[in-house]
This record gives C-alpha cells, structure tokens and sequence, in this order.
C-alpha cells in the first residue's frame, strides 16, 4: 500500500484496553485538512513519546496507509514515529475555531441513519445529534480487573523485544488501570413516528480521566459530580456523539467521543446560516 503524510486534526481518543497484538491500544479518530475522516491505529499511546502525546483537539502531521486487514474506508495504519504535534484549537470565541471542523464530519440525526450509512455507504464514523439526554446508566463492569487472558496480553507485549525485565513488565501493566464501572447514554432522538430511544456505551478517554480526578478527589463520594458533569453541565452544551463502530461487529456502535460547543444564541445562529 502507498503511505502519506496527512494533517489529521484528533476528534477522539479513546480509554486504553489491552491488545494482542499492539500492547495496549486506543481508537483515535480525526478529520484531514481535506475533510476525510480517519480511523489510526495501532496507537499504544502511553507508549509514543512524550513530545508526541497529541491531545484531543490538536493538528498532527503523520504518515499513514490505508488498513489491509481492516475494510472500513477511514481506518489507516499509522506510523507512530513520525507523529509530529501542530496546534492546538482553543475553545476562544466560543469554539469559533473548532465549529468548521465539527461542520465536516458526516452528520446523522438518530441511529437508524447512521447505520444506513454504514451498509449503503461503508461509514464507520459519524456525528450524532441526540434530541434529548434522559440518563447516565453507571454499571458495574463484568470485571472489575483485567481478566487473566488480558494480563498475559499486556505481559506478552510487553516483554516482546527485550523491552522490560517480566518484573518491569507487570509493574508497567498495574499502571493502565481498568475502570471498575461501564458508563452508557440514554437518549431521545426525533423520527417521524415519534421520539425514539437509544443507549450507547461511552469509552472517550476524558470520561474515564474524569471518574478517576474524582474517585481521587471525592473517594466514594465520586458518582454525584461525575453524574453532574455528564447529566447536567454537558447537556446544557450543544452536546453531540462522535460514533465509531467495532470492526468484527460493525453493526454495533460506540460513543468514541463527546463534543459539547457552547449553544450558540439565535441571532449568532441565524449569522452562521447565511455563510
């Protein structure tokens, strides 16, 4: 396959789970400078240098190919070691310099369109705009700890290569903490026949940083501003979905990433409409 070097600005990271084959892996999804939505992996991103540990948010320079044993049209190997960080798009100006770039990623009104998308069109990465949030559901996962199948996972990787001593090893995997809990959404979203409801499993990585700043700070105490911050604040924002489905099971889907602009006034949205 023939490699690139693209202008990729990051949409989504999200938390870390054990691989076979790559250590520990995150979906990371963008849109190029030229508006064509990306799927990269395999990114270990813990493992990438520190100099090249891109945020949500912020432009990369990065060679890329399209994926061989992964048919999604957005989903390309990276190359980890010519990652190159660019800038970071602030939230001055309410978004201003983020909303062009929200504009561009294919956008959907409920499920049902999405996952037409996906047959007719192949898209494994969409915009949703929920009608109404109704709910967090905070469940506790089916294991609270990586299982021992995900150990030997990490452990194997981990020592491939002579990287670390099996004591370093299992010192580095005790550091990717496994969240004991799943956190999904409940939602409306408008169809002609009515308000339908969906819920979908949240595994952005800022959500998973968020329940543990405050299992941290509030120690059993930790649901009732994690609920705030999800339930209450976000909602209050124009908040949307980045959707991403599974590679051996496309029909089903995940929230990879939650993006909140601020809720524009009317007179700044009838501004907007007219360019």
């Amino acid at each position: 396959m023939v490699s690139q070097v693209e202008h990729i600005l990051i949409l989504a990271k999200t938390y870390p789970s054990p691989s076979a084959q790559h250590v520990e892996t995150s979906c990371v999804a963008g849109i190029t400078d030229k508006g064509l939505m990306r799927r990269l992996y395999p990114l270990s991103f813990r493992f990438i240098e520190e100099s090249n540990q891109f945020r949500k948010w912020q432009w990369i320079d990065v060679r890329v190919e399209k994926a061989t044993k992964d048919h999604r049209p957005e989903s390309h190997r990276v190359y980890v070691d010519t990652i190159q960080c660019r800038d970071v798009l602030e939230t001055r100006q309410q978004w201003a310099d983020r909303r062009p770039w929200i504009d561009r990623i294919p956008y959907f009104d409920n499920m049902e369109s999405i996952d037409g998308a996906r047959v007719s069109e192949g898209i494994s990465l969409g915009l949703l705009h929920p009608g109404k949030i109704l709910g967090l559901d905070i469940t506790p996962a089916r294991n609270v700890d990586w299982t021992d199948e995900e150990k030997e996972k990490l452990l194997r990787a981990h020592m491939q290569g002579e990287l670390f001593s099996e004591l370093d090893a299992r010192r580095e995997i005790r550091h990717l903490r496994k969240i004991p809990f799943d956190f999904h959404y409940r939602y409306l979203c408008d169809m002609s026949e009515g308000a339908v409801e969906y819920r979908h499993k949240i595994v952005d990585w800022e959500v998973g940083m968020l329940y543990w700043n405050c299992q941290q700070t509030y120690g059993k105490d930790w649901e009732a501003p994690f609920r705030n911050r999800l339930e209450d604040k976000l909602p209050g924002n124009d908040l949307m979905f980045l959707m991403g489905n599974q590679h051996r099971f496309q029909d089903q889907w995940l929230i990879i990433s939650l993006i909140y602009p601020p809720r524009l006034p009317p007179e700044a949205m009838k501004q907007t409409s007219l360019f």
